[in-house]
Formats: structure tokens, sequence, C-alpha cells
């Protein structure tokens, strides 16, 4: 069932990053969610395999000094949902990677592995650019950190150099504190399906809650890879809180999102549920910073 040249285990990062160095076009496996399935289709046939699973020092998540909430690449969706750091400072992250697959998925699969796989699809993708997320990444030179917008070069392809492997992703205080975000997963079926089009949304309000302070609204399976609907969240920057300002925030996203037919859906109809599920995500995101509409 799975045609595997050679297994090699990993004890440590700096053992991980050797293996990467001296087995330059192995694939990198955690938890195997992605990797074993293609391997069984037949699409990795007779690769080589680094596995970073035994790696417990990238498991977990924790608070650094600055405020920055560090995520290790290898924990699990069903951890990241039931840390209580997450749950009291980043929860609609919790909930976005709630929606990933069923349970023995989220019990198996690592945000690591959800991100650098590439897909626009990822359910961590669009809250984690949304948050302003930074990646880690540890290679033969050294420690790195990229801005996930960044790390995303094309559909399927992200910047993982020559010996890298990812670490953490990095979500600083600034983009989290006093605000809140909603995520919305549109898909066919209710579970066990890849989303349609993925929405997140965060808002903080002024000390009133009465004014916008900042916004910011991200995309996955808009384009080729998740993305910012800029112009959107400049509309809603400094604008008194009103079901109006939602509807505009809404509509304007469409001068920012890029997507395609598809067999799973239209480009009129991304770009339709683009619209609803912003204004949607909004509204609930202000709601849940205090906001009334």
């Amino acid at each position: 069932m799975y045609d595997i040249k050679a297994l090699y285990e990993a004890a440590s990062v700096e053992e991980a990053v050797a293996l990467r160095t001296a087995h330059p076009d192995a694939v990198v496996i955690a938890g195997g969610s992605d990797v074993l399935i293609k391997m069984r289709e037949g699409k990795l046939a007779g690769a080589e395999l680094i596995s970073i699973y035994g790696i417990d020092d990238l498991r977990g998540v924790s608070l650094e000094a600055d405020g920055t909430l560090r995520i290790g690449s290898l924990t699990s969706f069903s951890h990241i949902t039931k840390d209580p750091l997450i749950q009291k400072h980043l929860r609609v992250l919790g909930e976005a990677v709630d929606q990933v697959g069923g349970p023995q998925i989220r019990n198996i699969g690592t945000i690591g592995g959800n991100t650098c796989n590439g897909v626009t699809s990822a359910d961590s993708a669009s809250t984690l650019l949304a948050f302003d997320a930074v990646v880690e990444l540890t290679g033969p030179d050294g420690v790195r950190r990229q801005p996930i917008r960044e790390f995303y070069l094309r559909a399927g392809k992200v910047d993982l150099r020559p010996g890298e492997i990812q670490t953490a992703i990095l979500i600083p205080g600034d983009s989290y504190r006093d605000t809140e975000g909603f995520y919305i997963k549109y898909a066919m079926r209710n579970a066990m399906d890849i989303a349609t089009l993925g929405t997140s949304v965060n808002v903080r309000l002024s000390p009133d809650k009465q004014t916008v302070e900042r916004c910011r609204v991200a995309f996955g399976v808009a384009g080729p890879v998740p993305m910012r609907a800029e112009t959107a969240e400049q509309a809603a920057a400094g604008q008194p809180l009103t079901a109006e300002l939602a509807e505009t925030v809404a509509r304007t996203v469409l001068e920012d999102i890029q997507p395609r037919d598809s067999w799973r859906a239209a480009k009129a109809f991304r770009q339709h549920i683009a619209v609803e599920c912003t204004k949607r995500a909004f509204l609930e995101a202000a709601r849940r910073a205090g906001g009334a509409v």
C-alpha cells in the first residue's frame, strides 16, 4: 500500500535539519494525514520520509514575554482547540481548526502540516493571515522568521528553503489584544469536506464600542493562496460600527479577491458567498468584541 524507500526518524530539531540537508529530496512527515494519502494514491511512490513526529519540543502553545503566542508546529488541531491560551486569546483559531476533517484527522493533523502543504483551502490559513502570523523556520543557517503572507508563494508552494523545517507559528500580541474574530467555512457538506470558501474576520473596537479601530479580512480559496482583503479593511478602519458598514465592507472584498471557476464552485458563486460570509463574520466578530449593531 505504501511504497517507501526509506524512513528516517528525527529526535530533535537539529537532527531533522541534518537529515533534511543530507536527503534534500525526502518528504517531511508529521501527523501523516496529507503525506500518507498521497503515498497511497501513488503520488509519492518510492519516496524517502523524514519523520519529525517524535520531536516533543515542537508541541504545545505558550506565551512569550512580549505577549507573542507561540504554537509549536507539531501541535495537533485538537490540542489547539482545547488549549487554555488559545481559548483565552485567540478562540477563533481554535474554532477554525476544529472544522478540519473529522475527529481522527484533528487528533493527528498538525498546524505545521496544514500551513506547509501550501493549499489555499487550509482551515487555519485565513485566520493566521488575518492575525498577522509569523512562521518560524529552522535550517542550516539558524532560525528565520517570515510573515505568513510571504510564506505562501503560489498554489501548493511555500517558502521552505533547503534543509529547513517549520518549528512554530507566532501570533504577535499587538495582533490579538482587544480583538475578536469569527471564521466561516462554507462547504458543500457540514463535515469532512474541503472548504469551498473560508472567511476569517477580526475586529478591534474603540473603548466605547462605537467605532471600528481595526478590521482584518482574510480568505481561503478566494485566490491561488490565502489572501487578505486590504481594501475592505481600509473601508472599515475608523468608521462607526453600523449595519451599513458591514454591508460596505462585505461588498468591498470583491475589489481584492481572485476566485476562479472549478468543479467545486463557479467564480460568481464564490464571489457571492464571499460577500455574504464577510458580512456575517464581521457582525459576529463585532458582537464578540462588545459591539451592538
